[in-house]
Order: structure tokens, then C-alpha cells, then sequence
């Protein structure tokens, strides 16, 4: 029996990375003796167990064949004459395909020399039998984009084949989101979307977004160019400030409706806000996007221009963009909402370090009416509806005094 640390934990560890988890692979042994050594298993397709003590996943080395589509459609093999080697080669990429066998390094296929040049490779044609790889070379971009990784260039042929098949919608939209939330959350996430759109698979399960990258901008207020430029710039200002993945989801959808009105496209895509909504709401349900996630996301995309316009609105517009923001029972999704308005002002060239005044002034208003409360008019003798009118009165003549102020 030999026991070996394989994959990222590996990668990680002569990259100087932290790593959350480590994986093990065990040649020589059988199902029985894991278990004759306290060995828990959990693996139904093929034998997995837990160590005793770590509770860390030990698998048995094992090979795999193709019988089915999708992700699910494979028959695995092992055995104790299954070898490192044989386990290793069925790997998504060479980085990840390494071992530390009682601290000497196995690197059969070149990983530690595309570590060195920051290339990430696949390791085999095996690569093609599996369509979450696409997926998740698109993810190792975003998560290895800031230390300079890009994907090789036959890997990302191969990935456009396989895009070209259609053996992306054999997969599950859980696995899809899953991968898509690990991107969102990495330090450089529009890398993720931008090698999807490269290879072809971004138009399979996010066309909404695709979309945007052939939608032309006034050139005065987005020097960047198209919407899907500005949207990922969108997304890595959101990310400097926060790894909320609602709030990441909500910059990367929050202009979805250019690609309706691309006709009118000066100065700012008229109505691109309201007709954004559905492909929002069409967007998150295919992927199962859980639901406060969906509805923050389609709050942004229905509201971020009027929070821009700030200056430009009537007491009655401005509080009409606080009500439908919910103001009064969630002040919190309102900053937030804030948060990714003030991304979008700055995800545009040259205007990454701009002030954002408009944050400022809302949060101003937001909370001076705040401060007027049921309980002054209860106490002057209204009831029901007439409560509601008088505050509603008193909300519109307080925001006309504190912005004259």
C-alpha cells in the first residue's frame, strides 16, 4: 500500500498557496484492508473513504471509460494494480496532476514545468470525455488569474470543440452555479467569463452575458467599449470591495437589458433598467441561483440608474426608488445596492478611482427619512390610511428640504 497527496493540495503547496483541502490517493490496496484499518467509505461509484482520525478523502487509484454523456457518464475501474501514474493521466490539467509520495514529487506529465510558466494544460484527451472541465479551466483562470496563469492554447481548442458539441447541457445547473460561485469569489472572476466566451461556452448556459460582448456603447461615458468589457470591469471593482457573491451576481447582471436596446444606445441605453429584469430573473432560474440571491440581483438591475440619476430626480422619483428598494424593512440591502452602484460608476476606463458622490447623497436622504415614524401621526389622531398619506407627505417634503440644503 502507498499512500500519496495529490491535486491542488499539491499545486497549492509549491505555489505557496494556502490550501482548505487536501486529497489522497492509496495504490496497492483493496476496499477491504481500508476498512480493516478503520477506513470509513463513502464512495458508491468508486471506493472513496474517510481517513479515521482527519476524516480527509482517501481513493483508492482508479481509472475511468466513458459510456455515457454528461458528467455522470463514466464506469470506473480499480484495482490494486491500478498505478499513480494510470489515476494521475484521467486529470483535468497538469498542475493538478502531481503527487508527493513520502515527500518525493511525482510529476509524470510536465505539471511542475507549466507551473513554472503559468500555463494551464490539459493533461490528456481524456480532458474531452468530461464537459465540467470547461467549466472549471474557466474557474482555474479566475483563481490563478492574478498570479499570471492563462489557459494553453490547444487546451483552449479543445474546449471550443467540446463547447461546439453540446455536451455542455448534459450538465446539472447545481454543478454549473457551483463552479460559477467558486469563479465569482476568486481575485480575478471576470477571467471566468471571458474564457467561457472565448471557447463558446458562456452562449450555452449564460447567453444573457454573451450577449454583451456584441453591444457597442456611447464612447464619452464608456471609453471601455462594449457592455461585456464594462461589465467585467463591473465585476472586478465589485470585487475589491467584497466577496458577497449576491453582490457579485448582481454586478455581473445589472446591465443585461443593453442587449434589448443596443438601437438606443446613446447616452445610456433608455430603459435598458426595466427591460433588464426578466433576462435577470430567466438567467438566475436556469442556473437555480438560490432566491435572495435572484432578487437582489434583479432589484440592482431594475434600480442602479436612477441611483445614478440621483441629482436628476423629483422628491416623487426618489422616493419612489426608496420604496422599491424596500428601504424601510431592509436599509442593509439598500448599502448594498449602493456598493454595486458605485462599482458600476467606476468599472469603466479611467474611471476606476472616480469619486462617486451619488452614494453619499442617498445614504443622506435614505437617512433623514428614515427618521419620520408612524408614532408622530398616531399621536396627532390618524388612523389606517391616513397615517400612510401623512407619511408619505412628509417623506416627499423632507427630501426637497434636505436636498436644497
Amino acid at each position: 500500500m502507498n499512500i500519496c497527496l495529490v491535486g491542488g493540495a499539491v499545486r497549492d503547496q509549491l505555489l505557496g498557496l494556502a490550501s482548505k483541502d487536501r486529497d489522497w490517493v492509496v495504490t496497492g490496496a483493496t476496499p477491504e484492508e481500508m476498512l480493516a484499518l478503520g477506513y470509513q467509505q463513502v464512495g458508491r461509484d468508486f471506493p472513496v473513504f474517510l481517513h479515521p482520525q482527519t476524516h480527509e478523502e482517501y481513493a483508492l487509484a482508479r481509472t475511468e471509460r466513458k459510456q455515457g454523456e454528461g458528467y455522470y457518464g463514466f464506469v470506473c475501474f480499480s484495482d490494486p494494480s491500478v498505478t499513480l501514474e494510470a489515476d494521475l493521466i484521467r486529470r483535468d490539467l497538469t498542475i493538478n496532476a502531481m503527487a508527493i509520495c513520502q515527500d518525493q514529487l511525482v510529476d509524470p506529465y510536465g505539471g511542475q514545468r507549466d507551473l513554472a510558466d503559468k500555463q494551464l494544460r490539459h493533461v490528456s484527451d481524456a480532458f474531452r470525455e468530461d464537459p465540467l472541465r470547461v467549466l472549471r479551466v474557466a474557474r482555474f483562470a479566475a483563481q490563478l488569474g492574478h498570479l499570471g496563469f492563462v489557459v494553453a492554447p490547444e487546451t483552449l481548442a479543445l474546449m471550443q470543440a467540446m463547447s461546439s458539441t453540446g455536451e455542455l447541457t448534459q450538465l446539472t445547473a447545481e454543478r454549473v452555479w457551483a463552479e460559477t460561485v467558486k469563479a465569482l469569489q476568486s481575485k480575478t472572476p471576470a477571467r471566468y467569463f471571458e474564457v467561457l466566451y472565448q471557447v463558446g461556452a458562456l452562449a450555452v448556459w449564460m447567453p444573457e452575458v454573451a450577449a454583451l460582448f456584441a453591444v457597442p456603447q456611447d464612447k464619452v461615458h464608456h471609453p471601455e467599449g462594449d457592455v461585456g468589457t464594462h461589465t467585467m470591469m463591473v465585476l472586478m471593482q465589485m470585487r475589491l470591495q467584497t466577496d458577497d457573491v449576491a453582490c457579485l451576481w448582481a454586478a455581473l447582471c445589472h446591465d443585461l437589458g443593453k442587449a434589448l436596446t443596443a438601437a438606443e444606445v446613446l447616452p445610456h441605453h433608455p430603459g435598458h433598467e426595466i427591460a433588464g429584469v426578466p433576462l435577470v430573473k430567466a438567467l438566475s432560474a436556469r442556473l437555480k441561483v438560490p432566491a435572495q440571491v435572484q432578487a437582489f440581483a434583479m432589484l440592482v438591475c431594475r434600480w442602479h440608474g436612477d441611483i445614478h440619476r440621483a441629482t436628476r430626480l423629483t422628491p416623487e422619483a426618489r422616493l419612489a426608488v426608496l420604496d422599491g428598494c424596500d428601504l424601510w424593512r431592509k436599509p442593509e440591502q439598500f448599502a448594498a445596492l449602493l456598493q454595486v452602484s458605485e462599482a458600476d460608476a467606476r468599472g469603466r476606463l479611467g474611471f476606476e478611482l472616480a469619486d462617486y458622490p451619488q452614494s453619499r447623497l442617498w445614504q443622506t436622504w435614505a437617512k433623514a427619512v428614515m427618521s419620520i415614524t408612524a408614532s408622530d401621526f398616531i399621536a396627532q389622531g390618524l388612523s389606517g390610511f391616513a397615517i400612510k398619506e401623512a407619511m408619505r407627505q412628509a417623506r416627499l417634503r423632507c427630501l426637497d428640504e434636505v436636498v436644497n440644503a
